[in-house]
C-alpha cells in the first residue's frame, strides 16, 4: 500500500526552520584566534584577513580553516515586470546566459576556472516567468516555498565555502522592490539602472517599484511575505541555499544586489541570520551601499562590477584562499625563532 502523497512545501514549513538555526562554533573560533596571535606579524597587520579566517573556521565548525572544495551556485529565473520595459535587454536573454553558462562562455565560467572552484547553474522554470508584481503577486505560497526548498539542495555534502549568485533580466526591480518593501524609504532609493537603462526607462522602473510596493502593503505580514510579493524564483531559491548554508556550518559569499537582497529577508526575520555570510562586493547598483548599510555589512570588494552570475563572489574567493594560506601557512613566532612584542 503506498503511503499518503507528500504535501507540497509552503513558508510555513520556512518559517519552522528559521527558529532552528546553527551557531557560531566557539571553541573553533578561539583556537583561530589564538592561533593569529602567534603568526609573525604585529597583531592586525593582515587587517581582514585575519578577520576572514577566524570567520571561515567559526561557521566551518573547525580549526584550522579550509578551502578545498568551494562551489559557486548560480540560479536563474524569468520575472513577469520585465515586460514592463525594466531592462535594458529582453527576457529571453535569461535563457541564453544560462546556455552560455552551460558552454562555459561567461564570466563566471572564466572566473571559477581561474579560482577552482565548481560552478552549478539552476534553472527555476525559465519557461513560466513569475507573475507581474505590480498587478499580481510574483508567486504563490507554494511556488515561492518550492523555489526555497529548491535553493537548499545546492549546499552540498562536504563544501567549505558557498558563492551565491543569480541570472535573471527584471532582477533587479524585484531586488529594489522587495528591499523597499522590507526597509522602507523611498523608491527612488533602491532603484538602479540594472542592465544599463535610459533616464525614461530608469523613472518608469521607479515609478512601477513605487506603486507595487504601496498596492501590496497590507499584505506584507512578514519578511517571506514580501519575498513571495516582489522576489522571483532565483531569489527565494538563494535565500533557500543561505539558510541550509546556515544549518550545515557552511560560510556563504553573497554577490552582487540582487543577491543581497534575497538574503536580507533572512535578516529581517532574524538579525544574526546573515552572520555566516560575508557580501562578496558593493555593486554599481545604489541600491546596494544601502543595503549594506542596514544589514551592517561591509563588502570585501569594490571594483565598480554590476554583472551578476557570482562573478565578485568568485573573486571574493580568492581574499579567502589568501587568509586561508596565510593563517595556515606562516610560521608562528616560537618556529620560526623570531622575538615576540616586547
Amino acid at each position: 500500500m503506498s503511503g499518503a502523497p507528500t504535501p507540497p512545501p509552503n513558508l510555513d514549513e520556512i518559517r519552522r526552520l528559521l527558529t532552528d538555526l546553527s551557531g557560531p562554533d566557539t571553541e573553533a573560533h578561539a583556537a583561530a584566534e589564538h592561533h593569529q596571535t602567534q603568526l609573525t606579524k604585529p597583531a592586525g597587520a593582515l587587517g581582514r584577513l585575519e578577520e576572514l579566517a577566524i570567520w571561515l573556521a567559526t561557521w566551518q565548525g573547525g580549526h584550522p580553516p579550509r578551502l578545498e572544495r568551494p562551489l559557486t551556485a548560480v540560479f536563474a529565473g524569468n520575472h513577469g515586470i520585465a515586460a514592463r520595459g525594466v531592462s535594458a535587454f529582453p527576457p529571453e536573454v535569461t535563457a541564453q546566459m544560462v546556455k552560455n553558462f552551460l558552454d562555459g562562455g561567461a564570466a563566471v565560467n572564466q572566473l571559477c576556472g581561474f579560482a577552482d572552484s565548481d560552478l552549478r547553474v539552476y534553472e527555476m522554470a525559465l519557461d513560466e516567468p513569475t507573475a507581474d508584481f505590480s498587478e499580481a503577486p510574483a508567486m504563490s505560497d507554494e511556488d515561492c516555498a518550492r523555489a526555497m526548498s529548491y535553493g537548499m539542495l545546492a549546499v552540498e555534502d562536504g563544501i567549505d565555502v558557498l558563492m551565491l549568485g543569480e541570472m535573471g533580466i527584471g532582477n533587479t526591480t524585484s531586488a529594489a522592490a522587495l528591499c523597499h518593501a522590507l526597509f522602507g524609504g523611498q523608491a527612488a532609493d533602491w532603484v538602479g539602472r540594472g542592465t544599463g537603462i535610459d533616464e525614461a526607462n530608469l523613472a518608469r522602473k521607479v515609478a512601477l517599484v513605487e506603486a507595487a510596493v504601496a498596492r501590496h502593503r497590507d499584505a506584507l505580514t512578514d519578511p517571506l511575505e514580501a519575498l513571495r510579493h516582489f522576489g522571483g524564483l532565483e531569489l527565494a531559491a538563494i535565500a533557500g541555499a543561505v539558510l541550509a548554508a546556515r544549518r550545515a556550518r557552511v560560510p556563504v559569499l553573497l554577490d552582487g544586489y540582487t543577491c543581497t537582497a534575497a538574503a536580507a529577508v533572512l535578516f529581517a526575520l532574524d538579525p544574526a541570520a546573515l552572520d555566516h555570510c560575508q557580501v562578496a562586493h558593493a555593486s554599481a547598483e545604489p541600491g546596494h551601499r544601502r543595503l549594506l548599510r542596514r544589514l551592517d555589512k561591509r563588502a570585501l570588494l569594490d571594483l565598480d562590477m554590476r554583472l551578476g552570475e557570482a562573478s565578485g563572489a568568485v573573486l571574493a574567493l580568492l581574499l579567502l584562499k589568501a587568509a586561508v594560506a596565510c593563517h595556515t601557512g606562516m610560521a608562528t613566532f616560537a618556529q620560526a625563532s623570531v622575538s615576540g612584542k616586547a
